[in-house]
């Protein structure tokens, strides 16, 4: 971690010299394999869950492999299963959901899985599983704050359809953290309120909770039976398939979703196309002026993996709502810049006798 921080890059020297501006907070795992055994060393800089940050659109993981688990626990659902939202006319799969969530972070899709379980359940089922602290309290886009979910018509068969009843929620509680209030002012219906803007009643899914996901889906079989999400096999690897695929081989326009679209570390700043023998397990999130990515990166030609986790807010005029954020100038060369610089710090370590 140290040599990291360290490095000389300009995208990283001009955030790491006057870091507190900037939030940042980095989780990187190093990872060694034996015969017998796989070892987690965790290097971490400025990590603090109390230290508030907004999550975006880092929350679809958890809610995306609950939606997994909760389809095992029936006999009657599984990801293929075709529903819509009563109401609306948009179908789709729970599997066609989940892969719009990880190639291109697609609000309406998550909200659907959202609808599908509920706040309270989604919460406790992470909480059981030692995954925490978490909050997730509304839905993505439309932030919308009933505590209600929408019923679903779930296609039985061809022909026979099903509704699920609506999931009443428990009103979420304000977050008594760090820097939960941040900036000089916000933008609300067009007009400007010159006070901090509070996200005390948003989502809360902190660097470590982040990392503590990823790593049950890697590496389910370094956890006790009680902490792991309860996939089956086949699910899994359709998880993980997911993670990793680009929009490109999804079926968006590789112009509109160019590799790196949704794939900040390393790629980040380049619109080219990712190596074939590099895959990146992720999921990022950007929102509010907070740019999050959370991956487990792997070189199968240079034997490397690690994992990395990262958040940056880029926000000078500290107004939000403004869609003046430094994304393309600080935040994601940043994140890019970050992520070379772990993946050349695992390629000399690879190299050392």
């Amino acid at each position: 971690m140290a040599t990291v921080l360290a490095s000389q890059n300009s995208s990283l020297r001009k955030v790491l010299d006057n870091v507190d501006p900037y939030e940042v907070q980095i989780l990187y795992t190093q990872i060694d394999r034996s015969p017998d055994s796989i070892i987690f060393t965790d290097f971490e800089f400025q990590l603090d869950h109390t230290n508030y940050f907004y999550p975006a659109s880092t929350v679809k993981l958890p809610i995306a492999v609950l939606a997994l688990e909760k389809l095992n626990l029936t006999d009657t659902l599984d990801r293929n299963t075709r529903y819509y939202i009563e109401g609306d006319s948009v179908e789709n799969t729970f599997a066609e959901d989940i892969s719009k969530i990880l190639a291109v972070s697609d609000n309406h899709a998550n909200n659907r899985l959202l609808e599908f379980q509920g706040q309270d359940a989604i919460n406790a089922r992470l909480e059981a599983k030692g995954i925490a602290p978490v909050r997730i309290s509304h839905r993505l886009g439309i932030h919308s704050d009933d505590l209600t979910t929408k019923p679903l018509v779930l296609y039985m068969n061809d022909s026979t359809t099903g509704i699920s009843e609506p999931i009443n929620n428990s009103e979420p509680l304000p977050l008594n953290l760090n820097r939960i209030k941040k900036g000089v002012g916000y933008y609300k219906k067009d007009s400007l309120h010159n006070e901090p803007f509070d996200f005390s009643f948003k989502n809360y899914y902190p660097i470590g909770s982040q990392h503590q996901v990823l790593k049950r889906i890697i590496f389910p079989e370094l956890f006790d039976a009680t902490e792991r999400f309860n996939l089956s096999e086949d699910q899994r690897e359709f998880l993980l398939n997911a993670m990793y695929t680009l929009p490109k081989d999804a079926g968006y326009d590789q112009e509109e979703y160019y590799d790196s679209y949704c794939k900040f570390f390393i790629y980040g700043d380049s619109k080219e196309n990712i190596p074939e023998h590099i895959r990146i397990y992720n999921k990022v999130g950007f929102a509010y002026g907070t740019l999050t990515d959370c991956a487990y990166i792997v070189d199968e030609k240079n034997q490397i993996e690690f994992m990395l986790t990262a958040t940056i807010l880029v926000n000078e005029d500290g107004i939000f709502n403004d869609d003046k954020y430094e994304y393309d100038e600080i935040g994601i060369p940043f994140l890019a810049a970050l992520g070379r610089e772990f993946y050349q710090y695992e390629l000399e370590r690879k190299k050392a006798p």
